[in-house]
Formats: C-alpha cells, sequence, structure tokens
C-alpha cells in the first residue's frame, strides 16, 4: 500500500494489516465477538484520549487511573457503565481545539487535512500512517466486491483539504485498480480534458459527489461533446437518494451505489456491499443513536437516530462520543450480499429542511418530483430553489426546448410538493457555481438560496440575477 523505507515501521504495518485484515474478515463472517473488540479498543481509546487536551477536563481521572493499573475490567461494565460515562463531544469542540486535539506529535502524521467547515469551525484531521491504514482495508475489503484489477477509476473530488480523494486513492491501490485524479477548477467550470481522458483512457468508474457528476455531463452537453458514461458510478460526499440516484444512472447508463458514509474528523463508518446497501464497520467504530427517548448502543437492530461516534482506529487524534448531527436508520435485516453487518441509511441533516408554512421539505421529496417520473420531451440536469417571501422560482439546467409542455408539468408536480405558495419553473443555461458545490456546503447551503436576505442576491451571478429579478417582478409587479 505505502512504500516504506524504514524495516521496523514497514514490519509493524505489516503485522497492524494482517491483524486488520483478517479481524474485518471475521467481522463480516460473523465470527467476531464484536462486544469483546469493542470494550478492548474503547479502553485503548480513552487511554489515548487521557494525552488530549480536548479531554483532559472531561474524561473521568479516575478511570485514566484504574486503566494506568493495568488490572483487567469486565467488557459488560466497559459496555454499560464506562462508555455511558464519556462525555459527548459537538462539532464545536473538535474544530476549536485544533492541534491540541492530538496526541502525537505533528511530524508523527504523513498527512495533513482539514474537514470542510460547512457545519461548524474547520476541524483537523490529518491522516497517520495506522488510521490510513486502517480505513483503507476498510474501504478496499468492500469494494472488493464490486471492483476489479481491470476497471479504470476517475477520482473527481475538489477538495483539497480533505482527504477523501487522497484515502479513495489508497484503496484502488490496494486493490491494484488505475486511477487518474484530475482538477477541474471552480472559475472556468471546464471538463474538457477529463472528458477527452475518460474516452481515451476507457474510465469505466466514477468516483466522487454527484453534483460534481452532474456539472461535467453538463458541460458536455453545452459544449456539444458526448456526455461521460460509465459501468459504475461510487457516489459520495453528499445525500443522494433513490429519485437522485435513478437520474444518474439514465445520464451515464451506470449503476449507481452511494459509496460510503463519513467525514474527514472520523473516517469511513459505512461502506458499500454490492447490492448498494452501506455496511457498519463496526471493528472500527462504536456507534450510538440519540434521540428524545434517550441514547443507546447500536447492536445491529433496527433503529433510528442521531449518529453518535466513538473511533476506535484513530489513536492519534480519538473522537469520544462524537455528535455528527446526521440522522439515521439502522437496519438490522440480514443484507442479500451476506454479510453480517448492519445497514446504515442517511437520511440528512436535521438543518437540511425548508421549512415554508410549517412544512418541512426534504431534499428527497424535491428531487422525487423533479426526477422519478421522466419528463415529456426534456431532461432536467440540476435544480437550484430561490425562495422570495411566497414565492418560489425552480431555476433548472434541461435538455429539450424550453417552451415545452415539460415545464408546466414539472410546475404542476413542485406546486403539489409546496402547498399554497407561489411555484414557477424557469430553465436556464447554467446554474450559479453554488450548485456544484455541494461537497463543500451541504445540500441546503448549495440549492436553497433565500433572496428574504438581502446579502444573498451577491451569490446570483449576472444572467441568473437577471432571470430571478424579470421572474419575480412577473409574479408580483407591484413589489
Amino acid at each position: 500500500m505505502l512504500l516504506l523505507r524504514d524495516d521496523d515501521t514497514r514490519a509493524k504495518n505489516q503485522r497492524l494489516l494482517a491483524e486488520h485484515t483478517a479481524l474485518v474478515r471475521s467481522v463480516y463472517a460473523g465470527t467476531a465477538d464484536l462486544d469483546r473488540v469493542h470494550a478492548a479498543k474503547l479502553l485503548e481509546t480513552v487511554r489515548a484520549a487521557g494525552r488530549s487536551k480536548m479531554y483532559e477536563d472531561s474524561v473521568p481521572a479516575g478511570l485514566l487511573e484504574e486503566l494506568d493499573t493495568g488490572t483487567p475490567i469486565p467488557t459488560e461494565r466497559v459496555l454499560t457503565e464506562i462508555l455511558p460515562s464519556l462525555p459527548f463531544l459537538g462539532k464545536k469542540e473538535l474544530g476549536r481545539f485544533g492541534q491540541s486535539a492530538f496526541t502525537r506529535p505533528l511530524d508523527e502524521f504523513l498527512h495533513y487535512y482539514e474537514s470542510s467547515g460547512t457545519t461548524g469551525d474547520p476541524a483537523a484531521a490529518p491522516k497517520a500512517l495506522d488510521d490510513l491504514l486502517i480505513n483503507t482495508v476498510n474501504i478496499g475489503e468492500m469494494w472488493a466486491r464490486l471492483l476489479q484489477p481491470k476497471d479504470i477509476a476517475l477520482i473527481l473530488i475538489n477538495a483539497p483539504f480533505a482527504p477523501a480523494a487522497y484515502q479513495f486513492e489508497k484503496a484502488l491501490e490496494y486493490l491494484q485498480v488505475m486511477s487518474l485524479r484530475p482538477w477541474v477548477d471552480n472559475i472556468t467550470g471546464d471538463y474538457t480534458r477529463v472528458l477527452r481522458l475518460i474516452d481515451q483512457l476507457g474510465v469505466n468508474v466514477f468516483i466522487g459527489p454527484p453534483s460534481r457528476l452532474l456539472e461535467m455531463v453538463q458541460f458536455a452537453h453545452r459544449a456539444e461533446l458526448p456526455a461521460p458514461k460509465f459501468d459504475r458510478l461510487l457516489l459520495m460526499a453528499e445525500q443522494t437518494g433513490p429519485s437522485f440516484r435513478r437520474h444518474l444512472e439514465r445520464l451515464t447508463g451506470a449503476t449507481s451505489f452511494v459509496s460510503s458514509y463519513g467525514s474527514s474528523e472520523t473516517g469511513t463508518p459505512a461502506v458499500t456491499c454490492e447490492r448498494g446497501q452501506l455496511h457498519l464497520q463496526p471493528q472500527s467504530f462504536l456507534l450510538e443513536l440519540v434521540d428524545e427517548t434517550g441514547i443507546r448502543r447500536v447492536d445491529g437492530r433496527s433503529d433510528r437516530g442521531e449518529l453518535v461516534i466513538t473511533t476506535l482506529d484513530l489513536p492519534a487524534r480519538p473522537l469520544l462520543r462524537y455528535r455528527t448531527g446526521d440522522l439515521v436508520d439502522i437496519d438490522g435485516t440480514p443484507c442479500g450480499c451476506g454479510l453480517h453487518t448492519a445497514v446504515l441509511r442517511t437520511q440528512g441533516r436535521s438543518q437540511d429542511l425548508i421549512v415554508l408554512d410549517r412544512t418541512g421539505i426534504r431534499q428527497n421529496d424535491l428531487e422525487q418530483a423533479v426526477w422519478e417520473e421522466p419528463l415529456p420531451d426534456a431532461t432536467v440536469f440540476n435544480y437550484m430553489v430561490v425562495v422570495h417571501g411566497r414565492q418560489i422560482v425552480f431555476l433548472v439546467t434541461y435538455d429539450g426546448d424550453p417552451a415545452g409542455p415539460w415545464t408546466a408539468v414539472l410546475t404542476d408536480r413542485l406546486r403539489a410538493l409546496f402547498g399554497g405558495l407561489e411555484v414557477t419553473v424557469r430553465p436556464v443555461e447554467k446554474l450559479p457555481p453554488l450548485a456544484s458545490l455541494g461537497q463543500y456546503l451541504g445540500w441546503k447551503l448549495s440549492r436553497v438560496l433565500d433572496l428574504d436576505e438581502e446579502q444573498n442576491w451577491a451569490r446570483l451571478p449576472a444572467p441568473i440575477d437577471a432571470v430571478v429579478r424579470q421572474t419575480l417582478s412577473e409574479l408580483s409587479p407591484n413589489s
């Protein structure tokens, strides 16, 4: 996976690779004693947290003293007494501590990264050799079920501060799959070279956020170039519901997968199988759910709530009971792929909700209206929602006649969703750059523009600003 010059380091990590790979395979086969694994790893994680300034006032001192004695602690006590006694960690706290959260000197890390900072201050998320190795194996052992060395993969992730692109490149190396990782700037949005490479190299796997894939497909359409075709789409970094996935499959001819669930700061707690299900990786994460009824450990049975993550294989910057803010369902029904791990389904974040007239509208609601059923003689590539008072302007990029009947059909679908509000569909040649930045901003911040806040007008480029102003003027000529 990595070429290491030092003999001792290479041997140490070879042993770690063998041990962790064996554990992963036993977890997938259902033969591992997960309670024992969780208890042992949790105590090591707490011991590591004791070396971090982030926890110096929150981890019980008595517990650290007990761990220092080396006295064995029963598994049941670890999971039923010690785990519930540990503090929760919020996104703001993690971002505030920065490098002081580390338990190792900076020069013991391999690469420095940070989270995007879209839901709080950017959090330091460097990669150390051991956690890079373990996360790579966790992803690689799952992706081996749907990728082969003969595949050629395009990694299209414009997120230089976050580790995802590099991590996926390492997972592909683990599988001996050739990859390319080009860059497309957000100013010109020129995908000419990327499209050429896809064609010349026979790229058949796309890895990246769906907003970036949509941007590339739209560019090909505007440039009168063939749309890129793939065999598989490994989508990540954004909420991607069934309607959105089917839309991307129709555009590219591929089978789509939500490739993984995770973040820069946590690593990858769930990875897709060949059946398109996100399987938990309990060998490396102790997971809990919290809601109005309380908090409980994820034990493989079906449940739902906000996901709370304790990392078990990040000793250089451990996270104890980290509140993700992500709403998830856990499905304990056995998956047809044969793996003995529960399935995770994401429901987005609690803040990813458009609240209008006391009605909450989620991303999946909108995308089902736009993409679940084909429109007559047209394809909607992408969309943006502009809110101004009781008026909703739905900006869409398209393939077809802008004056065709499809706009009326789409308007009717959206009016049913938005109730008594005024809804107008406006076809445009290009959306604001925000719509291609979902992996940076999240769905609501990139796709929903509230013009009741005056400063948001500056987020509209000149041609689209004119379209929006004209539309609002037509709807309310006296405003």
